[in-house]
């Protein structure tokens, strides 16, 4: 007997995508901290090859963390076209943001930003074949 595959809406997928792709972030980051002294820089106020640590760097990160962070509820509460776009647009920058972030960087934190650089372009993808027929709610590109 073949099992029942419920149709899940775009929203939701896209919604799900973002969960994933936060998570894997605040991981990849998170791990970051137990290289051979990364903490030590940090308490020094130093992160690797970037600038001083200041309160204008600091808000930028947490810039960068909060916009992916409210793609999951805006995925959910804009218009459709409204948040198609703004998935394509956050998604797309987000890969090229994250791409640039792997150059020398250790084997851990490259395979999770490939797995997060993967998900930003699904979310693009799954974003510009949103549905656009009332009883198609696969997200899947017609024909």
């Amino acid at each position: 007997m073949e099992l029942a595959d419920a149709r899940i809406h775009v929203r939701l997928k896209l919604a799900a995508l973002w969960t994933a792709v936060m998570l894997l972030y605040a991981y990849n980051d998170l791990f970051l901290l137990y290289t051979p002294g990364a903490l030590e820089g940090v308490m020094a106020g130093k992160m690797g090859a970037l600038p001083p640590t200041s309160q204008g760097l600091l808000f930028a990160f947490a810039l960068s963390i909060a916009i992916p962070c409210l793609m999951i509820p805006m995925s959910l509460l804009l218009r459709a076209g409204a948040a198609r776009w703004a998935n394509i647009v956050v998604g797309a920058i987000y890969a090229l943001m994250i791409l640039g972030t792997l150059w020398g960087m250790w084997a851990f934190y490259i395979f999770l930003g490939l797995l997060e650089v993967a998900m930003t372009l699904a979310i693009v993808g799954l974003a510009w074949t949103w549905p656009r027929q009332a009883g198609d709610i696969s997200g899947a590109p017609p024909g």
